[in-house]
């Protein structure tokens, strides 16, 4: 049985006598002048007419004086026809590769194709090809199937080809983005990015990755867990209607709705309150939604989800009173701790009352179909958020729950810098007491709202609200995810210039 350095010493052999021939096997130069699937959605304006063609070889098949060949770009497949007489002779300078030496190509290698499109005579839409050009030369055969999970997120430009629903993917995640920058633009918010390395993160509960900086005496710096508090910094500014939209870092494990690096967009709107900010996501979301699925109806997993109705309102401690006989402003560690173990939840050495109660909604959160907006969440669970005035134990918050997911967060902004202060300050106390998602103090923030910030709402989401609508994980939501470095031993047999130990 061949192997993969039999088929690559193949190849190679190819592309020697490709050379010799005169050929450039990687050029730079290309021309094209339509995508293959014209070729077939315009089959009856184009009948006749002469195009070029580029892409992948996924097929190759020689009978003498024919060839067939199945071409393929982002837009589909067609398939070009050789007939001898009419394909022009080889001639290496100009990378021209006549039926003569067609075998010389490979499933895999990119070429250029121009000639008339045309119907075989069993009826297959092609183009009778006239010129063939060599722009890429294959060293690997592509797999006609790739399963093993591992194996596509390594190699995941082989899992677009082999897989195209995958590459699809991307493009609706793409859309997703497009969609949330769009209806934002559309509603008078202005994007400014902000920076990615902090000397003091936060505005998330969350471990932060750690860098330092050569230019500032070897200053450390954070990978930003969120993108809050600059915003908040641009409210303070003058900024009325901002956002970013961008990656953000969490030096925490992965799991199926979590990666560690991932695209989130925050945004942040002066004198407007967390009902304004509710009912605009609701409006965001449907129209989001509609423009990258096409639809607001959803199966995802075992939840039905229509997105088009008005969504419910859940208390917080009202939620938690009913389903663990918790009152969450009540309680003491020990009893919370009593019930994650009747659940079956972790209890940590750093346990405290509000992440230990953060465990026991989540905990009944995951049979949530939704959509749902939880409201009225206990101060003490969310150290930025204002507090209400008619209630000064919850905070002015907002968060939807849909298919078992918190799929956002925004919350009226605290603007009291004295307040501010005391929450980072007990924050802080939590951290040094060895929470490492504990809030750093952030005295710069604190001195910005001491000049005064307006009254304002805020909200973030990431593309978790991507992954659970498309119906995949963090990891098949994303092009490339970050994997454990490793080679095999075939790659270091294969390149031994390289010293790949």
């Amino acid at each position: 049985m061949a192997t993969l350095q039999d088929y690559r010493n193949e190849r190679l052999r190819k592309l020697a006598e490709l050379k010799e021939l005169g050929f450039n096997a990687y050029p730079s130069d290309t021309t094209r002048t339509n995508h293959v699937s014209d070729v077939t959605e315009k089959f009856g304006e184009l009948e006749g007419k002469s195009v070029t063609v580029v892409g992948r070889v996924l097929g190759l098949r020689k009978f003498g004086k024919l060839a067939f060949i199945v071409l393929s770009d982002q837009s589909g497949q067609v398939q070009l026809f050789l007939h001898g007489p009419d394909v022009a002779e080889t001639d290496g300078a100009k990378g021209l590769v006549g039926m003569k030496h067609v075998n010389l190509l490979d499933t895999g290698d990119f070429i250029q194709a121009e000639g008339e499109v045309m119907k075989t005579k069993t009826g297959e839409i092609s183009v009778g090809v006239k010129n063939l050009r060599l722009l890429t030369k294959a060293l690997r055969p592509m797999p006609t199937e790739l399963t093993n999970k591992e194996e596509r997120f390594r190699r995941r430009y082989v899992d677009m080809n082999v897989n195209p629903d995958v590459r699809e993917r991307f493009v609706r995640r793409s859309k997703f983005w497009q969609a949330t920058r769009d209806f934002l633009n559309d509603n008078g918010f202005t994007e400014v990015n902000i920076p990615v390395l902090e000397h003091t993160t936060g505005g998330a509960d969350a471990n932060p990755f750690v860098t330092h900086m050569d230019a500032l005496s070897d200053q450390p710096f954070y990978l930003r867990i969120s993108h809050e508090l600059p915003l908040k910094r641009l409210i303070g500014g003058g900024f009325e209607k901002v956002y970013d939209l961008g990656p953000r870092f969490r030096n925490e494990n992965y799991s199926d709705e979590h990666l560690p690096e991932h695209i989130a967009m925050e945004w942040y709107a002066a004198y407007w309150n967390w009902q304004d900010g509710m009912k605009f996501m609701e409006d965001m979301y449907k129209s989001v939604l509609q423009e990258t699925f096409g639809t607001l109806q959803f199966k995802l997993g075992k939840f039905d989800v229509d997105m088009s109705g008005e969504w419910e309102k859940w208390d917080y401690a009202e939620t938690i009173q009913k389903h663990y006989g918790i009152d969450v402003y009540n309680t003491t560690i020990e009893e919370v701790a009593a019930k994650l173990k009747e659940h079956k939840l972790e209890v940590e050495k750093t346990e405290s009352i509000p992440r230990g109660i953060d465990k026991l909604w989540k905990n009944l959160r995951k049979d949530v179909a939704g959509p749902v907006w939880l409201i009225n969440t206990p101060k003490f669970v969310s150290p930025l958020s204002k507090a209400s005035t008619a209630n000064p134990d919850v905070v002015e918050r907002f968060q939807p729950v849909i298919a078992g997911s918190e799929l956002g967060n925004g919350f009226s902004e605290l603007n009291d810098p004295i307040d501010q202060l005391e929450r980072f300050v007990e924050q802080q106390n939590m951290r040094d007491a060895g929470d490492d998602e504990a809030m750093m103090l952030d005295i710069d923030y604190v001195e910005m709202l001491e000049y005064g910030m307006p009254p304002a709402c805020g909200w973030g989401y990431s593309e978790r609200v991507f992954w659970i609508f498309e119906g995949v994980t963090a990891r098949e939501g994303v092009p490339f995810p970050q994997l454990r470095h490793e080679l095999d031993e075939t790659t270091r047999e294969l390149y031994p210039e390289a010293n790949l130990n």
